[in-house]
């Protein structure tokens, strides 16, 4: 059994799919910090300074006692965080469309050059010496 572990593991779609796993977290924290560092802010303050993150709908307050700890956390639909969320599914999203589809072009220019009939191949010498000689022995006789 662990001869044909290590032989899973080992194959090149194996350790591929772990790199792919191991970038794409990577590019995620990427985009999070896009999102909410670069792009909310702006989008925010033409939208009357709104703090995206801190936009919910609170359904009950939560409960601080006298010495200001929370006793009870407030219960709230963070729709906030919700729309910075979608937004770098989307910009992850369209990411991975375009390199679908720069992949996809090349992998269809490289089937069109192997799809395409190598061109018709010329003579050969001996054909055209050939062909010569049976001129000359047209013309002589």
């Amino acid at each position: 059994m662990w001869k044909e572990f290590k032989a899973f593991i080992m194959k090149g779609n194996v350790l591929d799919l772990a790199v792919a796993v191991i970038v794409a977290g990577a590019f995620s924290a990427i985009v999070v910090s896009f999102n909410k560092d670069v792009l909310m802010p702006p989008i925010g303050l033409l939208l009357g300074e709104v703090e995206f993150s801190q936009l919910a709908l609170v359904l009950q307050e939560g409960i601080v006692n006298d010495a200001g700890e929370v006793v009870q956390e407030e219960v709230a639909i963070r729709y906030g965080i919700f729309i910075q969320r979608v937004i770098d599914f989307l910009i992850i999203a369209f990411v991975l469309f375009m390199v679908v589809r720069s992949y996809n072009k090349l992998t269809e220019k490289k089937k069109e050059e192997e799809a395409k009939p190598a061109p018709p191949k010329g003579p050969t010498q001996e054909e055209l010496l050939a062909e010569i000689r049976d001129l000359l022995k047209q013309q002589q006789g």
